[in-house]
């Protein structure tokens, strides 16, 4: 069984002014299409070190996945894209820029979108967008490539499916 960890950045929904939609929606598709539990589920501000302590201490506790929503646009405060670089020690180029190319075929506002990915140690963290349209739309494309890119990583083969190696 797969440990994923799902954490919203937003000030507001970290001060309880703002409903978190992006989390809960992307912990149920998660948990739905892949039967994987959702070990870890948090609402933290818009604060570097907070991002990035809490990534640290998520990648620690041995989590395979970590999925972020919010903080990846242009906006002063939007530092997501930048606390997860400082955490991960490889990058994954081409999960962001699929998500972004899909996104583009539904918004122009997908240009805007710094969002990133990388590898620290064996867990996977992924930039997802805050908004709960737009999650869904990411996790659509990125879900049926996180089973090989998951047994790649941990060198635990959980599928049980021959993956061609890219």
């Amino acid at each position: 069984m797969r440990r994923i960890g799902i954490l919203t950045i937003s000030d507001r929904g970290s001060q309880g002014a703002y409903e978190d939609k992006s989390g809960p929606l992307a912990a149920e598709i998660v948990a739905e299409r892949t039967g994987w539990a959702i070990e870890r589920r948090d609402v933290i501000p818009d604060e570097f070190d907070v991002i990035t302590q809490t990534l640290l201490h998520w990648c620690a506790a041995g989590l395979d996945l970590i999925l972020t929503s919010g903080g990846t646009g242009f906006a002063p405060r939007d530092v997501t894209p930048e606390a997860t670089r400082a955490v991960i020690e490889r990058d994954a180029p081409g999960i962001a820029e699929a998500l972004r190319a899909a996104s583009l075929r539904v918004t122009q506002h997908a240009m805007l979108s710094r969002a990133v990915a990388g590898i620290r140690g064996q867990t996977l963290i992924v930039n997802l967008p805050g908004n709960p349209k737009a999650v869904g739309e990411n996790l659509a494309v990125l879900l049926p490539i996180l089973p090989h890119a998951l047994d790649l990583l941990t060198g635990h083969p959980e599928s049980g499916q021959e993956h061609r190696d890219v």
